[in-house]
This record gives structure tokens, C-alpha cells and sequence, in this order.
């Protein structure tokens, strides 16, 4: 049976088939095809920086929360 990384996202269980335990947040960032420069990750509770992700570990069972940052609004300016 071939090595895979189990873990919590965003409240879910998630097998990355790809991967395998340990590996570093950025390869399991690039695993889910996620746009870097969008995201916030959370990893066990503890907000993990962009910089730090090829050095952070992430291990079977670990609970990563991804945000998305999305852009919006409008470009007129509301009236007072």
C-alpha cells in the first residue's frame, strides 16, 4: 500500500495520495493547488508565515485551516 499524508482541512479529513508524512506545508500548499499569495494557513492553531512553509513540518493527523483572500468591493465611492 503505497505512503499518503492524512489531515484535517478546514474540518475535514483529507488523504493526499501525493505526499507522504512528514513532508513541508509548501509541497502540501502546491499538492492542493492553491495560489500562495491568496491564502492564510493555519496549522495545529498557530498562524504559519509564507516564508516558513518549506521548513514546516506537517505530519499525518495534523488540522490545517486555509483561508482565501478575495478580492471585491466596488470602485464608485459612496456618497455622505
Amino acid at each position: 500500500m503505497p505512503a499518503t499524508l492524512t489531515i484535517q482541512l478546514n474540518g475535514q479529513p483529507r488523504t493526499l495520495s501525493d505526499l507522504t508524512s512528514p513532508t513541508d506545508l509548501a509541497s502540501v500548499i502546491q499538492t492542493l493547488a492553491l495560489k500562495p499569495d491568496r491564502i492564510a494557513v493555519e496549522l495545529n492553531s498557530v498562524i504559519i508565515s509564507r516564508s516558513s512553509w518549506p521548513q514546516t513540518p506537517v505530519v499525518d493527523g495534523d488540522r490545517l485551516e486555509i483561508v482565501h483572500f478575495v478580492g471585491g468591493g466596488t470602485s464608485s465611492h459612496l456618497a455622505s
